[in-house]
């Protein structure tokens, strides 16, 4: 059994229980249907992001710049077109049925992910002469060396650049030292399986473009306005986003890693089926939210026999094709980007100006720009996770949990590798001490597993007290903190702590994610409330989507600056981990610093702007006392 298994299970355990109490004894039960929905979801995205990076790098062998705009350009796209799928939620087919259709979208792009095609090939060209690389296995187990006459031969970084082939016999065709600029590297791909694979991402961007934004409306329908619960309500809500996401590093990273590419990616599939059977066994407990504003004109035919309905579901497909086409070329999706993020700034402003009524409104919004700028600060350093925190950990982390094989209760523990050293012959149950590269994006998750029921009791108690931070000081410590954690590794390898092969203890990049955890509890889920609570509500959805617009930017931002972090590989094996751990500390410690920065002016202007919400967190002061075409109340719970 794989020690990161059996250590999920007791964190899941132990935190799961207090948090389904919490749901079932104070908050609507619809919380649940959602809560397991949405936990679905949100494992098959994060299975397939865990091995994403890995995948491009060690199975299509991208180079890391090239991997990272890929991914990037995948995760930008993502979080951009909830902008759409919100807007014709709000207007049209309404949120209920939007996630239904995603989810299948969903299901579908994440079973085309198995479907991997056949591993590239590379090729080492010198003085006219071809040599193949030879690259066999994935993560930790992955071997790599270069074939000169039938015969295998391991490299490394030679002194002062290029190439150093270890053993190669002498009157070798192929010199010891291979200076740079005298060879090229050349890859063939399988044309047929990088098609397959854009097409699977493009199902699921276009998928994740109708669900994301509306689920966690239907979250914010379910509590009247001013509602106590709801800051709470987003925190549980967010455990089952952090318990689906667990479980995908656990499992899809462990699969895809040790078993097989298609079997991490395949995993993450099974999930979104699951998350789209709950959803739609649970509408009776929806309470109605989430339903078309106007039925009939939904109905009414509009283009022969075809209604509104049934015309976005298919433009909906048909729009997988423009994503194809944009996943492909990353320089378009950030024009595109750049597009869509002035015109949601402009229809911003113009709902500041000519659709709010009062200044408290007016005041709301432009809180919620502000909060929207933190969001793309915060989320751009956060998502290094997926790019090169994932890759540093592949490459420069010693990812040994046990320092030799032991037993403890009469139960061996130790990685194979461990054991065989040790002479031990493991017979029945014995613990497995192997974490892969993609299993340590499970620390954020898991982390949020502990600390998201703490966090969501603390704000409750905070705020009867009349001691809650406002939402900018909130955003403020957050990015504080991730920045933190970048300069906890910046000084940890100050201070001596690197081994001779360049990499650091794992407990080093523990302490970054648990950093960056308490960095989102402060941010992430009080984000997602204070949007649902500071947007006028005929634009709740649209706002909602622009929250979502900030990662995409981030995303985007992020991308680029993990492929300026990266460093040469060789068949998916990176040729010098010195030079590796040297461009990756000095990143971090510039993203700390900007983190930081950042984070304290957000603390102070804090207390400038502290006013700007006008009431909206505090149950007995909110206005309001309509329901919108989507039945979103705006009204306060004490004076309906």
């Amino acid at each position: 059994m794989n020690i990161v298994i059996i250590a999920g299970l007791i964190i899941t355990l132990l935190t799961g229980v207090p948090v389904l109490m919490q749901i079932l004894k104070n908050h609507p039960r619809g919380l649940m249907i959602l809560f397991f929905a949405e936990m679905w979801e949100r494992f098959s995205y994060y299975g397939m992001r865990g091995i994403l990076i890995f995948f491009l790098t060690q199975h299509f062998l991208f180079d890391d710049a090239m991997a990272g705009s890929t991914y990037g350009s995948y995760t930008s796209l993502v979080y951009l077109l909830p902008l759409v799928g919100g807007i014709l939620a709000d207007r049209y087919i309404g949120t209920r049925k939007a996630i239904a259709f995603g989810a299948l979208l969903l299901v579908a792009g994440h079973g085309m992910m198995a479907l991997e095609g056949r591993p590239a090939t590379e090729t080492l060209t010198y003085a006219g002469t071809a040599y193949d690389i030879s690259a066999e296995g994935r993560g930790a187990s992955r071997e790599v060396a270069i074939v000169v006459n039938g015969q295998n031969y391991t490299f490394g970084p030679a002194e002062g650049g290029g190439i150093a082939v270890a053993g190669l016999p002498e009157g070798s065709t192929l010199p010891a030292t291979l200076a740079p600029g005298s060879y090229e590297m050349t890859q063939t791909r399988d044309m047929g399986g990088v098609n397959i694979f854009y097409l699977a991402l493009s199902l699921i961007i276009m998928g994740v473009g109708f669900l994301k934004p509306n689920i966690s409306t239907i979250v914010g329908q379910l509590y009247p306005q001013g509602d106590p619960r709801r800051d709470s309500g987003f925190t549980l809500y967010y455990y089952g986003i952090n318990l689906g996401a667990f479980w995908a590093a656990v499992l899809c990273g462990f699969l895809g890693q040790t078993v097989g590419w298609w079997a991490g990616f395949g995993l993450a599939g099974v999930g979104m089926a699951l998350g789209w059977v709950v959803f739609v066994l649970g509408k009776p407990l929806l309470q109605g939210k989430g339903e078309p504003p106007n039925p009939e004109l939904l109905k009414r035919p509009l283009i022969g026999p075809l209604n509104r309905e049934w015309l976005i579901y298919i433009l909906g497909v048909l729009g997988v094709g423009v994503v194809w086409f944009m996943v492909q070329r990353n320089a378009l999706v950030g024009t595109v980007l750049g597009i869509s993020t002035l015109l949601s700034l402009a229809a911003i402003l113009w709902v500041i100006i000519g659709v709010c009524k009062t200044w408290a409104q007016r005041q709301r919004m432009m809180l919620a720009l502000v909060l929207f700028f933190g969001a793309v600060v915060f989320f751009t350093l956060f998502e290094q996770a997926g790019t090169s925190l994932n890759l540093f950990a592949d490459r420069n982390v010693d990812l040994t949990i046990t320092p030799v094989a032991m037993q403890f209760l009469g139960i061996t523990i130790g990685t194979p590798a461990q054991l065989a050293a040790a002479g031990i012959t493991p017979s029945g149950f014995w613990i497995d001490a192997t974490i892969t590269a993609a299993q340590v994006q499970s620390f954020n998750a898991g982390f949020i597993l502990i600390f998201a029921p703490i966090f969501a009791a603390l704000w409750a108690w905070l705020a009867s007290k009349k001691m809650d931070p406002n939402p900018t000081m909130k955003f403020g410590l957050g990015l504080v903190q991730v920045g933190l954690g970048f300069l906890v590794v910046v000084w940890a390898a100050g201070s001596g702590m690197v081994s001779p092969t360049f990499q650091m203890p794992l407990m080093i990049l523990a302490l970054l994610y648990m950093l960056h955890t308490t960095g989102e509890l402060f941010l992430s889920p009080v984000g997602l409330s204070e949007i649902t609570k500071l947007s006028m509500p005929s634009v709740v959805s649209f706002m909602m989507a622009v929250w979502f617009l900030a990662s995409s930017i981030a995303q985007f931002v992020g991308g680029k600056i993990a492929g300026l972090m990266g460093t040469e590989t060789v068949g998916g094996q990176v040729l010098d981990p010195q030079g590796a751990l040297a461009t990756s500390l000095d990143g971090f410690n510039k993203l700390g610093q900007w983190g930081v920065g950042i984070g304290v002016a957000f603390i102070l202007i804090s207390f400038l702007i502290k006013g700007w919400s006008h009431g909206a967190n505090d149950a007995g002061n909110h206005p309001g006392p309509d329901l919108t075409d989507r039945g979103q109340e705006d009204r306060s719970v004490t004076h309906p």
